[in-house]
């Protein structure tokens, strides 16, 4: 290739920390170039307006981690981050799914509720946003973000209401995955697929800011210590061997599968059913807890294609799979 892939996006991104870690995984040239008043203007007509943005060789620009990494897949066969079996694949879309749209909740919730993760991260944002920038005009795009960022935490769920739920979600992510972590040192065996890149990128940001960052080292001190190790995962062999496809699922894919029964897909069920009868909002129990935020069309759509990629698997890899996902109390939501 002559010329590389532009990765433009910003440590404190979820999804922008996602895409340098898989591009780095599979040894894809690239540069990485942070949002700046320059490349915002470059790329105003890129819809939506969400990073990270990628421009590829021929100069055309994409976003939407998930499905710009599912198209480096056709274009790149080499270190692939899908596993080859069906069944695995497709465990592996739902696992990397619930990262992108429930695991950025307990993100958000931590940035944006405590007052020193709002200070220290607002500080941070606007610090990367404004390299060169006074530190007094540093300081001022903090404030505005913030008040921005804390504005708009009803939107993603991130009430105090919700607050049991999301903080209670973040405890099992890190006792799942640090249980796990002492079986593989990846979600499905001895190389990362794209799951460990989705969990990775809101697991970086958690790891980061104050509040989450001392819960990860006393709830899962093996996820604190995964979380950079999955940052430049350039040296991991593509050789390495996942978990065999006939015998039993990794302990991080199971107790995974658990929470999306739980917790990830009767809330996308929930949503879509809000939206199909033109509510405004969604409520659900969740643990005996309630659940309620408005209705989120983008989280309609996820729901569609993971059903869509679950009926393509043929029948034996989907017979396969029924009886975990009908133990993981997953089954019902997908069918």
């Amino acid at each position: 290739m002559d010329k590389p892939y532009r990765l433009i996006g910003s440590n404190p991104s979820p999804y922008s920390v996602k895409m340098r870690a898989l591009m780095r995984y599979r040894r894809l040239p690239f540069f990485w170039e942070w949002r700046n008043p320059g490349n915002i203007e470059e790329t105003r007509d890129v819809k939506p307006q969400v990073i990270p943005i990628l421009q590829y060789p021929d100069g055309s620009f994409r976003n939407d981690s998930t499905f710009v990494a599912l198209d480096l897949e056709e274009k790149h066969k080499e270190r692939s981050a899908l596993p080859e079996d069906p069944g695995q694949r497709f465990l592996n879309f739902l696992l990397e799914d619930m990262a992108d749209e429930w695991g950025t909740k307990c993100m958000f919730h931590y940035r944006w509720f405590y007052a020193q993760d709002q200070d220290f991260c607002s500080k941070w944002i606007a610090g990367e946003w404004g390299m060169g920038a006074s530190y007094g005009a540093v300081l001022e795009r903090a404030a505005q973000f913030r008040d921005r960022q804390v504005g708009r935490m009803a939107l993603v769920g991130c009430t105090p209401e919700n607050r049991p739920v999301i903080e209670e979600s973040y405890l099992r992510v890190l006792r799942v995955l640090d249980e796990g972590l002492k079986q593989y040192p990846f979600i499905f065996g001895q190389r990362p697929t794209l799951a460990d890149f989705g969990w990775f990128g809101q697991l970086f940001q958690l790891y980061t800011d104050p509040t989450p960052s001392q819960q990860m080292r006393i709830t899962g001190p093996r996820v604190y210590m995964w979380v950079p190790r999955v940052d430049d995962c350039s040296g991991v062999s593509a050789e390495a061997e996942l978990a065999d496809p006939d015998g039993p699922l990794p302990h991080s894919v199971l107790g995974l599968l658990k929470l999306a029964g739980e917790v990830y897909l009767p809330f996308l069920a929930a949503n879509a059913h809000a939206i199909r009868n033109g509510a405004e909002e969604v409520t659900l129990p969740i643990w005996g807890m309630p659940y309620r935020q408005v209705t989120f069309r983008y989280q309609a759509k996820c729901y569609d294609w993971l059903r869509q990629q679950f009926a393509a698997l043929d029948n034996g890899a989907r017979g396969q799979l029924e009886p975990v996902l009908e133990e993981a109390g997953c089954l019902s939501y997908l069918r």
